[in-house]
């Protein structure tokens, strides 16, 4: 959550500074739009970038640098181009690397109590093919797009409503937008400045002509018809996020120029990007960024044998020797930045498993408490982390302000004997050969579904199969794609999963909870819970569990409550539950993240915080900044 003082103070900041370098005529081109300024096709910079851009400055270890040169990186599947949306990091509003909200693609925004939001554009910004970006992309989405039944048929997104209420959403002028609820909405800001960001706006000058309010080819494509055929036109056309569609006209730093299917992504500068450098220069310095599609499990050796200039995805701490040994050879360094998940691997009892007997099973505490006892996390973290990681459950990390020890260990000691006594207090019998049965006596299997991106999650569930099989529980690991893992766990047809733990270790009181209640069917462990209110109900399922029931309510208390102490009690009690009820069962956290980067690539941190969300993994440190010293290569 920001303090309205702060978002004004540095908009404050950012618009001093701006105007200095454009009043100067000091903007610096691109070489590679030479010949494109040349013949007329392209105005020059001082007409490309807002009247007040955002001018980026630079702290230590950083500097300015210069244009050109092509950036490669390696991505497992071809949905991963949506990677140049999450580092490029273009926002309304978005984290600097002290973790505070700050303007970006916004001139300023004025927050007053957490209830209205006032937002100034940057007059004379532009899309990336050139065409104004003002309020009617704002008005085009709100009134065309989240408030069109065909297109969103459950309504705008459940950020945007507080307790149900929808924002009164005004355009003052041109170049101003206001969204006012009249409670507080703690959502808004970071959820725009989400690494899967809240888009509050659409290119509508290219989106029209697929809508049939303005099209007279999209209406006619459903006269006479049943289907929803322009509206899932729009929606394929109308996708900021997936990066999947060249057309569609984009703020990010580089523009994604392939249309998937494909092997290899090439994505090139934005002629109308809205940051530049002290001295002028158009952002970002380089030209190009190629995303080639490989293996999952190849990416750490390709990245060893250099081919790849900055590389993270994909790789774990266990191929940090590996990659160690390569870098004198093929000219790069291995790099180890922190994480801040609240579990590197956690296990995902799912609460809304179809199968009758099984989500009696899952929802017996006594079951997961005694399947988290039972794992041996000294012995994984000794293994395979080099006793480096922090044993314990899936909560906040030690440097959150909120971090308790009994959160961190509490049901997460490794004790055999108190896991067999829950097990058969649970009812759950040994039989002759020492395994247990269900209730209706089916063997006691466990089925743990993987996306199958990691070796490392083999590992780890290996080491746990022998742990559970002491107790009496089998383990079989079941690796699949992740768009399968996931749809298996939405259906109730998955038992349970492997996934990281909670995105924002780092949390404190101010930072919204919401991740601890069932909010969203993105969240394994209870997915039909987070769908119902998303949906608003009409989709899911209602929680039927009392500790769900009470983190929903805590979540919404949260969310009125007017102290951080407040706040922060509110918080503790969240996480309590957690602890007590091992929702998501954590194994080790603190695990550090691998980073390659070439010798040549400049103003990449030797130390970072590797996390989705805050963080958009490289996205807080700018890309659009990063340059190399080598261009030729």
């Amino acid at each position: 959550m920001i303090r309205p003082f702060a978002v004004l103070l540095l908009a404050s900041l950012l618009a001093l500074a701006a105007p200095q370098a454009a009043a100067q005529g000091k903007f610096i081109e691109p070489p590679v739009f030479a010949e494109e300024l040349k013949a007329g096709k392209l105005p020059p910079a001082a007409r490309r970038v807002p009247e007040t851009p955002l001018v980026v400055k630079f702290g230590a270890g950083t500097e300015p640098g210069r244009h050109g040169g092509s950036l490669s990186m390696l991505i497992g599947r071809s949905r991963d181009v949506r990677m140049l949306v999450v580092y490029g990091y273009a926002r309304l509003v978005g984290y600097d690397q002290n973790f505070n909200i700050v303007p970006d693609i916004l001139e300023s925004i004025e927050a007053k109590g957490g209830r209205v939001f006032t937002m100034k554009l940057r007059k004379g910004h532009r899309w990336s093919d050139g065409r104004p970006f003002t309020t009617e992309d704002f008005r085009y989405y709100w009134e065309d797009v989240a408030n069109n039944k065909e297109l969103s048929p459950t309504g705008p997104p459940s950020d945007l409503l507080v307790n149900g209420e929808a924002p009164k959403v005004e355009f003052p002028d041109p170049q101003t937008v206001r969204y006012s609820w009249s409670k507080p909405n703690p959502d808004f800001l970071p959820r725009m400045a989400g690494a899967s960001p809240l888009f509050i706006f659409r290119p509508a000058h290219y989106l029209k002509q697929f809508h049939r309010k303005y099209s007279r080819q999209a209406a006619a494509s459903d006269a006479g018809s049943k289907k929803r055929g322009w509206a899932a036109v729009h929606n394929r056309e109308d996708n900021l996020y997936q990066y999947d569609n060249p057309k569609l006209p984009s703020l990010q730093p580089w523009i994604n120029t392939t249309k998937p299917p494909a092997d290899r992504f090439v994505a090139v500068r934005n002629p109308y990007f809205h940051r530049v450098d002290p001295a002028g220069r158009q952002l970002p310095y380089i030209d190009r960024v190629v995303l080639a599609v490989a293996e999952g499990k190849l990416i750490p050796a390709k990245t060893g044998a250099g081919e790849s200039d900055l590389q993270a995805r994909d790789i774990q701490f266990n191929n940090f020797t590996f990659l160690k040994k390569g870098e004198k050879t093929n000219n790069y360094r291995t790099l180890l930045w922190k994480t801040a998940r609240g579990s590197h691997f956690a296990l995902f009892p799912n609460l809304n498993v179809n199968d009758p007997v099984w989500r009696k099973v899952m929802r017996d505490v006594r079951l997961r408490r005694a399947l988290s006892l039972a794992i041996d996390r000294r012995q994984v973290n000794q293994v395979l982390y080099f006793g480096l990681a922090n044993e314990g459950n899936n909560t906040v990390v030690q440097e959150s302000p909120l971090y308790r020890k009994e959160y961190q260990m509490r049901w997460g000691q490794h004790d055999r004997k108190a896991a067999d006594k829950l097990l058969d207090e649970a009812g759950l019998k040994r039989g002759a050969d020492g395994l247990r049965t269900l209730p209706d006596g089916r063997p006691l299997e466990i089925i743990v579904e993987t996306a199958g991106e990691s070796t490392e999650q083999t590992d780890v569930l290996e080491m746990i199969r022998e742990n559970w099989r002491e107790v009496g529980v089998k383990l079989f690991p079941k690796p699949s794609q992740r768009e399968v893992l996931r749809n298996r766990v939405f259906s109730g047809e998955a038992l349970m999963s492997v996934w990281t733990g909670l995105e924002n270790g780092l949390a404190n009181p101010d930072i919204s909870p919401e991740e601890l209640a069932p909010t969203s069917q993105q969240q394994l462990q209870w997915p039909k819970f987070g769908q119902y209110f998303e949906t608003g109900g009409k989709a899911g399922e209602a929680p039927d569990i009392a500790e769900a029931i009470e983190l929903m309510k805590l979540n919404s208390q949260w969310r009125e409550a007017a102290t951080r102490a407040e706040r922060a009690k509110i918080w503790h009690r969240m996480l309590q539950i957690h602890a007590e009820q091992q929702f998501a069962i954590g194994v080790v956290s603190g695990v550090a993240q691998p980073v390659v980067m070439r010798n040549t690539l400049r103003n990449v941190p030797e130390k970072g915080i590797y996390n989705w969300d805050p963080g958009a993994f490289f996205g807080i440190y700018r890309p659009d900044t990063f340059w190399i010293s080598e261009p030729a290569r």
